[in-house]
């Protein structure tokens, strides 16, 4: 629900854009420039054209949804550490050019439940991973200069920023218990067909009385020699 409202929200300023022709671009990060220093906090609001906005969309809620209900402690405190940092970060190393978009922002948060998972190691964390690799593994790519459009600095910030977050909160959320099914509180048989048949008659009848008795007889042996 929080991931919905929030690409909804975003879905709003595209859609007043759209609405009134206007252009917002220069709400994004310009490196170096002090009126580039607002884009910080509203450059992950603004794209630049409707595949822009659609190719960011399905990201956000899936990610998001795997940070915010797999990660209950640490969510908000990841999100706006990726946040700031990922635009810092361009404002400080980015080509001259205006830096907008989500993507740093979901670039941050798919490295940062991939990094969590491997100090972890739980069921939850590990899943939660899987699932995030394999539908937007190519984020461990696009982190990398690729195309000129493109502002592969938010996504190599953003992924820097979601390793961080990693390492300081990876031991905050509690690890889920681990359930213990009855099956394995069972003694398990020596051999799954034939059981403790192949043991003799009198080991099989008796018990640790039987094995205690033959102790004593070979001590008694001994002791006669």
């Amino acid at each position: 629900m929080a991931t919905a409202f929030a690409v909804g929200f975003i879905w709003c300023f595209k859609a007043f854009e759209l609405n009134f022709n206007v252009n917002l671009s220069w709400l994004g990060v310009y490196p170096l420039a002090l009126h580039g220093l607002t884009g910080i906090i509203t450059a992950p609001l603004i794209h630049g054209s409707l595949e822009h906005i659609f190719n960011n969309t399905l990201p956000m809620l899936v990610l998001g949804s795997f940070l915010i209900y797999g990660y209950p402690k640490t969510r908000w405190r990841v999100l706006s550490t990726v946040w700031l940092l990922s635009g810092i970060g361009v404002w400080l190393f980015g080509r001259e050019s205006y830096h907008i978009g989500a993507s740093g922002l979901t670039h941050g948060v798919f490295f940062y439940l991939f990094v969590v998972s491997i100090f972890r190691r739980d069921k939850r964390s590990v899943v939660i991973m899987m699932v995030a690799f394999f539908m937007y593994g190519g984020m461990t790519m696009s982190i990398f200069p690729r195309q000129e459009g493109i502002s592969f600095e938010y996504h190599l910030f953003g992924a820097l920023a979601g390793v961080l977050c990693a390492c300081l909160w990876h031991s905050l959320d509690p690890k889920p218990a681990v359930k213990v099914y009855s099956w394995e509180l069972e003694p398990k048989s020596e051999d799954p067909v034939i059981g403790d048949q192949w043991r003799l008659k009198g080991q099989s009848e008796g018990s640790e009385e039987n094995i205690q008795t033959v102790h004593k007889e070979k001590e008694s042996m001994n002791d006669q020699r």
